[in-house]
């Protein structure tokens, strides 16, 4: 059986396609390590395991409708600098509550 010869337009179209596929494995990627960096935080400071860290960035995510790689790039500048919008931190401290043992470092003293 004899071969057809590809036309270039659909080599051309499978180009994109595949450049297309690079660039989102390339983006989830990165979008991982910022949110395996965040947890890491929320290990180190909030003294909880890995798996509740993920579980307190999903939380924090979900009562503050920001995605959840958004969430963690937030703590990892609230990391460098110490800045992390109030509503971040707020919710922060309760999804900490609820999985560990301390409150934020550095957070006022609950009422």
């Amino acid at each position: 059986m004899a071969q057809v010869p590809h036309e270039p337009a659909d080599e051309t179209e499978r180009i994109f396609a595949l450049q297309e596929e690079v660039d989102q494995l390339k983006e989830a990627v990165v979008s991982h390590a910022v949110v395996d960096q965040a947890i890491g935080m929320m290990v180190a400071l909030g003294r909880v395991t890995p798996d509740e860290g993920w579980a307190v960035l999903k939380d924090v995510s979900q009562h503050t409708n920001i995605k959840l790689r958004n969430v963690a790039e937030l703590i990892l500048i609230w990391g460098r600098n110490g800045e992390l919008p109030p509503e971040i931190r707020c919710e922060l401290e309760d999804a900490l509550d609820r999985y560990g043992p301390t409150q934020i470092p550095e957070a006022p003293p609950e009422r």
